[in-house]
Parts: C-alpha cells; structure tokens; sequence
C-alpha cells in the first residue's frame, strides 16, 4: 500500500516518518506550502508533488493531514478525480468519516483515523506514536482492511462510532489541554504564595506524577486522597473562601466531580455538609 499526505504539518510529518519506518510506501506530500511538502519529504526519504491531482494517483491510501476547516473543501476537490478503490482518510477527532459525505459514488472509502497523542513537534513526536491509541471510524465495507493496515504497521487501534466522535474528541481534551489549564491555575496560586514560577513547578511535580501514576495503576477510586476524600469541610470552606472568581470556580465544580469520586471509595460516609457548600452559588 502506497500512502499519501495532503498536508505537511505536525501531524502529516509524524505519522508519515513513522509508518516510513514501519517498511511502508510512503508516496509523499502535497501541501499549499511548497516548501512545508519538501520539508516532509526530506524528513520521511520520500516525495514532494506539486499537484492534488499528483499525489492522489501515487497513493492507495491517502491521508488528508490538514486544520478540520480545511477537510471538507479538501474533499470537494479530491473528489473530482478518479478515486475508485482508493482509502480516503483523516486525522481529526471531533469530525467523522461523514464528512466524506457522498464517498460512495466514488467507490473509495472514507474513514476518520485518530490518534490519542499531543502531536507538538513535527521532527520528534513520531517516536511516541507506538504509545498512542488510533481511534478509527468509516466505511464498513472498508473498515476492516484499514483496522488490519493499522495493526500491521503495529499501531493500537479502538473502532468507535462515528457519532460520538465530538464527546471522545471533548474527552481527550480534558485530560490533555484542561489538564495544562488546571496546572496553570495551581502554578498561579503557588507563586502568590511566594514561589517562583520554577519552584512551583517542582513543587507540584510530584504530586501531579504520582496522583498519574497511581490513577493509571489502579483506578481514580484507589488514588483520591485529600480533603474531598476524607469529607474535611472547614478544609474546603476555607479553600473557597480564599480562591477568587475563575480559580473558585474551577474549585468548586472539579470538587464536584471528586466528590462522586468519593462517594464511590466510601459508600456510607457522610458527604452532604460537602455537598451543601459546593452547590452554593
């Protein structure tokens, strides 16, 4: 199978130089950008073409590596050629195959190919692709022969429905992005509390690390501890009372969650003082 890129970003460049070092026929790249699709090209030993039309013809899969706006005019322009028997795949997490919204009459298959990794740079990040899950969705008549080149090329792969693509997508980003935004928050409080922005840092490297680790060894049951956990509600109190606007209410509704958390550690503690403050508003 020959594999082809449109689009010659992080993503594009990752998957293309590490299936490349899976033995596979990586055709090459097309981009808006020239220069980006050479760039790809060197990096994955492959090649830069200077057409849609180019690429599409060396290519038996075809990865369309490009912003989730740019996905759909894209495919209004793929379209257009011949691409009978051709797999036609993208790399977003919230949008579907169905995107490819009339694939059918082309006899090419569509399908929406994800992978649970914060893709950050585009020389380096290939490596961590073996530790990532590829969620993949598509045409049925297609989607088996994908999900077997997947785990082929030794890549872990999950199918998933295509309508619930937008809560996975929304999932992800809340262990990922929001994570940083909530470490961000912590960091904040820290410094002014007298630390340095450094120092804040290795403070909180354990224990956000270990809370990780012990959430991936076990379950979020068997890892909470602190004040939610052991129902300490002058503890709580006086955290509200201290954090202002944005960080209270970060406070407020992620004690929330905890709580049911909580709950579920020790059944039959009681937790309605607790309940009664965070519902305050």
């Amino acid at each position: 199978m020959r594999v082809g890129f449109v689009g010659a970003g992080k993503v594009g460049c990752s998957l293309g130089k590490y299936l490349a070092e899976q033995k596979t026929q990586v055709s090459g790249y097309y981009s808006k950008s020239p220069q980006s699709a050479r760039d790809a090209a060197e990096f994955t030993k492959s090649n830069a073409f200077e057409t849609l039309e180019a690429v599409i013809e060396e290519s038996d899969i075809l990865f369309l590596t490009v912003p989730d706006g740019q996905i759909a005019p894209v495919w209004e322009k793929i379209k257009k050629y011949p691409i009978h028997g051709k797999m036609i795949c993208h790399c977003s997490g919230s949008l579907s195959s169905k995107i490819f919204y009339d694939i059918e009459k082309t006899g090419a298959t569509g399908f929406s190919i994800h992978p649970l990794l914060a893709v950050s740079n585009r020389h380096e990040s290939y490596s961590e692709i073996p530790k990532a899950l590829f969620t993949i969705e598509g045409s049925p008549q297609g989607i088996e022969a994908m999900e077997a080149f997947c785990r082929e090329k030794n890549l872990q792969v999950q199918r998933i429905a295509a309508d619930v693509k937008t809560r996975y997508h929304g999932a992800a980003v809340m262990a990922s992005n929001l994570v940083l935004g909530l470490l961000a928050c912590a960091q904040s409080e820290l410094e002014q509390c007298g630390f340095t922005q450094e120092n804040a840092k290795k403070a909180l490297e354990p224990l956000v690390t270990g809370n990780v680790e012990r959430y991936l060894q076990t379950s979020a049951v068997d890892a909470l501890t602190g004040p939610i956990e052991r129902a300490d509600v002058q503890t709580v109190e006086r955290h509200l009372h201290t954090f202002r606007d944005l960080h209270a209410r970060i406070y407020r509704d992620l004690s929330l969650e905890v709580l049911e958390i909580a709950k579920g550690k020790h059944p039959h503690r009681d937790y309605h003082q607790l309940y009664e403050i965070l519902e305050e508003k």
